[in-house]
């Protein structure tokens, strides 16, 4: 066992039914990029919310998709190796709507795509811009590739 834990949490929105859901392929993500001992929060909610967020903490004062908080502190636990605080996701579902339908995909391949992209900020990656050579957006639909599962949005 990875020893890997997701939480999630609601913002501003009704919570979803499929959040399990979202929280388990989050997990599945940690798998394949073989992490151990990592927690992630992953919350969900309004643009409102993330807007603000944005607002706060990159000053940018519109909304966006997703938004990943890095903490990256090891805790340790008695008698058991250290847990890794990854940080917090941040995905606004109205936002996904929009991507998904801007982009011709199903919300739940986008959900998918923004919890991806989001980990992999998490774990120390980044890129310039939106073009699809990047390499930590060729790794992310590699990963939406190979992991399989709708999550049912």
């Amino acid at each position: 066992m990875n020893g890997n834990e997701v939480f999630y949490s609601i913002m501003g929105i009704e919570e979803p039914p499929w959040s399990q859901k979202a929280a388990d392929f989050a997990l599945s993500v940690l798998d394949r990029l073989e992490k151990r001992n990592w927690q992630v929060s992953l919350t969900l909610c309004d643009d409102e919310t993330i807007q603000a967020l944005n607002r706060d903490y990159r000053h940018i004062d519109s909304p966006t998709d997703v938004l990943s908080f890095s903490l990256g502190a090891f805790v340790p636990v008695d008698g058991g190796e250290n847990i890794y605080i990854a940080g917090d996701v941040v995905i606004s579902i109205p936002a996904l709507r929009r991507n998904a339908a801007e982009f011709e995909v199903s919300e739940d391949e986008e959900l998918r795509r923004l919890i991806i992209h989001g980990i992999l900020h998490l774990a120390g990656m980044d890129h310039e811009d939106t073009s699809p050579d990047q390499p930590m957006l060729e790794l992310q639909e590699e990963l939406l590739r190979h992991i399989g599962g709708d999550i049912i949005l």
